[in-house]
């Protein structure tokens, strides 16, 4: 697939991972294992709010697909099975979870070097079709997003937003929740193996004149050792070790504090991730 712009979803998308991936608020194991066939397993356990859960996925690759099929404790079964190339420039996803007869989706994308389609269409009693397309090059992106629901020849979402994307930064404008919201980001690398960022995000929602402002980043503290730390003018101060305990497993801290109510109690988060 030739290099273009990138899926509207690309856009805002590095300042959201370093603001909000990784953090937890409860107790996860989660072990892999990997097979010469091209099978990987792997078993997730949680721990939340006193209740356990967990589930068992398994991922085979074969050539230019990829199967996945993951069990849950309620023994929900979902599938996706994901296909690059069947026509040039192109991945199809097929997703379903049973017994929900309603989650069936198809996903097409469509990668051009200067523009990228996706359109999505929900199996569902009252089927929903949303399609997203973006113009630009690796450097400058423009795009938009909207979902239709048949049934009612509604719009359920229309959004549009903007990128810029340099070697050491990224800057996005996103216009959201059908026009409600409009939330700006921009993300700077300060070393050339972009493991130490620094990030700053501000939304602001018209219905209600709401503001949010956060700022964050990571620094890597040795080859194995990164911490993460994001806080907004809410007050809510976010913190996260990770550690490669072993290679490829890695031990992950994190918490949230709300430093306007000193009384309230933390909330604390552990993951171990094991794979061979």
């Amino acid at each position: 697939m030739s290099k273009g712009p990138g899926l509207f979803s690309d856009i805002g998308k590095k300042a959201k991972d370093l603001l909000t991936k990784d953090y937890i608020s409860d107790q996860k194991l989660s072990v892999s294992t990997y097979s010469d066939t091209g099978v990987a397993l792997t078993t997730t356990a949680v721990k939340k709010g006193g209740l356990s859960t967990g589930d068992i996925a398994a991922q085979y690759k074969y050539k230019n697909s990829l199967i996945d099929v993951k069990v849950d404790t309620e023994s929900n079964i979902s599938t996706t099975l994901t296909v690059n190339e069947i026509v040039p420039s192109t991945k199809t996803i097929v997703s379903y979870k049973f017994p929900d007869h309603n989650s069936g989706k198809a996903e097409l994308h469509y990668y051009h070097q200067n523009a990228t389609l996706t359109s999505v269409f929900a199996l569902k009693q009252s089927p929903i079709i949303d399609v997203s397309a973006t113009l630009g090059t690796p450097t400058f992106a423009i795009g938009a997003e909207a979902g239709y629901e048949a049934s009612s020849g509604t719009l359920t979402k229309y959004n549009a937003g903007i990128s810029v994307t340099k070697p050491d930064s990224f800057a996005s404008i996103i216009l959201g929740d059908k026009g409600d919201t409009i939330k700006a980001s921009y993300v700077h690398h300060l070393d050339q193996v972009k493991r130490t960022a620094a990030v700053a995000e501000i939304t602001r929602r018209f219905s209600t004149n709401e503001n949010t402002f956060t700022v964050g980043g990571a620094i890597a503290v040795d080859p194995l050792t990164t911490v993460k730390m994001r806080l907004n003018n809410h007050g809510k101060l976010g913190t996260l070790l990770q550690h490669e305990v072993i290679p490829k497993s890695v031990l992950t801290i994190s918490s949230e504090f709300d430093t306007m109510a000193l009384d309230k109690t933390p909330r604390f988060g552990v993951a171990l991730a094991l794979k061979p």
